[in-house]
């Protein structure tokens, strides 16, 4: 497929903009182009056909099934593109003044009040603007818990081993140390070697609860009391909250900051990178370190205050507002049971997918699991040759987005698949179908998953190569 650039035609146009409303001003010569823009030369029709191919090209959960693992990509309902639409959201400025923003400011308050029911804290800041930067946040607001305590000498942050990659990565980023907590054989953390790391240097522990195996850590009460007993406070990665959300609260499991992905669990769109929004939450002892601008009820309307040992500000202004108005129409559109039976659904749909699965392939954690759950092509890759990326590749030929590759990385070979709760049955019983047939061509037919995908317009690029040295412009000739 052409770039915009190669269908370029010369004096080919399109009068997409109107007339400019306002007197042209001049530019001072220092600040003129030297050589005219390049700038692509199409008609409206050749630009409308040139996207439509490429919204052909990708995948979505709009496209068919998306079970990619850890990161919740369910159905986005248009009324939350519909509501996050209306004038008085789209149309806000950061700057103007606090009494002309009062419903914008209330969306903020509602947020927090839902989303601190939901999660079991006392105050909540959406200026994160993603997952791991919500992580970052919230252990910037450790370090200050223990510094204004002059409790300088807790310096490391526990992280087990089937922790999300960008944990002890956000730790790092806050100066801390990182100190590996084993898994024991039923994939939950060992306790013996939690007591052995936790001591006074301790500031904190970051846990998933349900883990990267998609596993709730029965032993979670006395996890959170080892750290605390250490005088380290308890950090939950709640990026996805689809297992528990209305059903069980980190606060109350001993957690005692949480950040949220509401780009994840509460259903607003999340592909291309952003915007996300990663709000963190915080019980009593760290309100008083929660960075600037926070949304306060005062005599009958809202204002902004910053706390009194604020961190300072995380991110411009308050976060990727719409975002959090999406997330707000979720909500109150499920309303609390529905929180509860759309966490429970995702639940029912990750056991009955995995018992499906289980008669042609590894679980990596045999019984139940939670929302999501792993699988191992160990086994198979020694009898075959295929590996899991070979699996992965095969389903895109299907019209199924592959699940998560290679994670987490306690697990050989692994693929973990998330279906959620928007998932129907009869698109579960087809996935399977469809999956179990991929493994069967492994002991039949090896080299056709070796050179999959074949149905799509990139095959096997080197993604190493790609990522490393991507090209991001355009090469005009001289």
């Amino acid at each position: 497929m052409n770039l915009l650039f190669e269908k370029s035609v010369p004096g080919r146009a399109c009068t997409l903009l109107p007339d400019c409303d306002v007197p042209n001003a001049a530019l001072p010569e220092q600040f003129a182009r030297k050589q005219p823009l390049h700038l692509p030369e199409l008609s409206e029709t050749d630009i409308s056909r040139h996207y439509t191919e490429l919204s052909k090209r990708v995948h979505g959960v709009n496209d068919g099934f998306y079970p990619l693992g850890s990161c919740t990509m369910k159905y986005n309902p248009a009324l939350n593109e519909e509501i996050a639409a209306l004038p008085g959201f789209t149309g806000i400025h950061p700057l103007q003044p606090e009494y002309t923003a009062q419903g914008c400011m209330e969306v903020l308050a509602e947020a927090e009040r839902i989303l601190c029911a939901v999660t079991g804290m006392e105050a909540m800041t959406f200026q994160p603007a993603a997952g791991a930067h919500g992580e970052f946040t919230g252990l910037l607001l450790i370090k200050a818990y223990h510094r204004s305590r002059g409790d300088l000498q807790r310096t490391k942050i526990l992280v087990p081993d089937s922790a999300h990659g960008t944990n002890p990565a956000s730790a790092t980023m806050t100066g801390f140390e990182v100190v590996n907590v084993p898994s024991s054989p039923d994939g939950c953390v060992d306790l013996d070697a939690l007591r052995k790391a936790a001591g006074p240097d301790t500031a904190g522990l970051m846990l998933t609860n349900p883990n990267t195996l998609g596993l709730f850590d029965k032993n979670i009460l006395e996890i959170t009391r080892i750290v605390h007993e250490a005088g380290g406070l308890n950090y939950y990665d709640g990026a996805n909250l689809n297992a528990v959300m209305g059903v069980a609260r980190p606060g109350d499991m001993g957690f005692d900051v949480v950040h949220l992905n509401l780009h994840k669990t509460f259903s607003t769109p999340h592909g291309g990178g952003g915007p996300g929004s990663g709000a963190v939450g915080v019980k009593d002892l760290l309100v008083p370190f929660l960075p600037n601008r926070h949304v306060v009820e005062k005599d009958g309307h809202y204002t902004f205050e910053d706390a009194e040992q604020t961190i300072g500000s995380v991110k411009a202004f308050y976060g990727n507002f719409l975002v959090v108005v999406r997330a707000l129409c979720y909500m109150k559109m499920l309303g609390g049971d529905g929180m509860r039976d759309a966490a429970q659904t995702a639940v029912l749909n990750a056991n009955y997918l995995k018992k499906l699965l289980e008669p042609h392939c590894d679980a990596a954690t045999p019984g139940l699991c939670m929302h999501e759950f792993v699988l191992t092509m160990e086994h198979l890759k020694k009898e075959t040759g295929v590996s899991a990326m070979d699996v992965a590749k095969s389903m895109l030929d299907y019209g199924m987005h592959p699940p998560t590759m290679y994670f987490p990385l306690i697990v050989p070979e692994a693929l973990m698949f998330e279906p959620t709760e928007t998932e129907s049955k009869e698109t579960l019983d087809w996935a399977a179908q469809t999956i179990a047939e991929i493994l069967e061509r492994a002991h039949t037919d090896p080299e056709s998953l070796h050179a999959s995908p074949t149905r799509t317009p990139i095959r096997r690029p080197d993604e190493v190569r790609a990522a490393r040295t991507p090209k991001l412009r355009y090469s005009f000739d001289a």
